[in-house]
């Protein structure tokens, strides 16, 4: 189809040529010349037909795409038959009450893991924490201590703690009344670690 059109649009160009050499002839009329008009005539039919040339060639596309639209249809309505096959195997396959009872045993199978995990927790804690642990707690605390200087049980904690405080540095009532408050509360703090 499309060599038929260039085709037409070849003989278009040479009817054109011809038309244009007619009408420059010397002694040619152009209104009242036979073979002009005749010309004219041909120009016309040319492209008529390259307009339905063209047009044929746009509905046959139209109808190309039409049928891949359909196949596409098609394909798609197979690929949904199939899809719908194999949901009701699936169905007819799976039992819903055996399902269920498998889910329900999982459930219980499931708690009895996390019942055991917490026991072992339990049992592992148990075993590990003992006088020891608590005895080297006790350490690392009086070691903390000693680094910020704090006196605990009425001793003093650290390397060379002097034994007497340094003279001129006499407490006054209202600081050694505040300091006696705030030391249970920073023992039992401590305990608490």
């Amino acid at each position: 189809m499309d060599r038929e059109i260039r085709e037409l649009d070849k003989q278009e160009r040479q009817i054109t040529m011809e038309l244009k050499q007619r009408a420059k002839c010397p002694g040619v009329n152009p209104a009242k010349d036979p073979a002009l008009k005749a010309l004219a005539k041909q120009l016309v039919n040319v492209r008529q037909q390259k307009v339905k040339m063209v047009s044929t060639k746009v509905q046959i596309g139209a109808v190309g795409m039409h049928a891949t639209s359909m196949a596409s249809q098609v394909a798609a309505a197979s690929a949904l038959g199939s899809v719908t096959a194999a949901m009701g195997t699936a169905n007819k396959a799976m039992d819903v009450k055996e399902t269920m009872k498998i889910m329900a045993e999982f459930t219980k199978q499931n708690e009895t893991l996390q019942v055991k995990e917490e026991m072992m927790d339990d049992a592992l804690i148990d075993a590990f924490d003992n006088d020891e642990m608590e005895e080297e707690a006790e350490e690392v605390t009086q070691q903390v201590l000693a680094e910020l200087g704090i006196e605990m049980d009425g001793k003093l904690v650290g390397l060379d703690a002097p034994l007497q405080k340094p003279q001129g540095e006499e407490m006054t009532q209202e600081e050694q009344f505040a300091l006696d408050e705030a030391l249970p509360d920073l023992k039992a703090r401590l305990n608490a670690l």
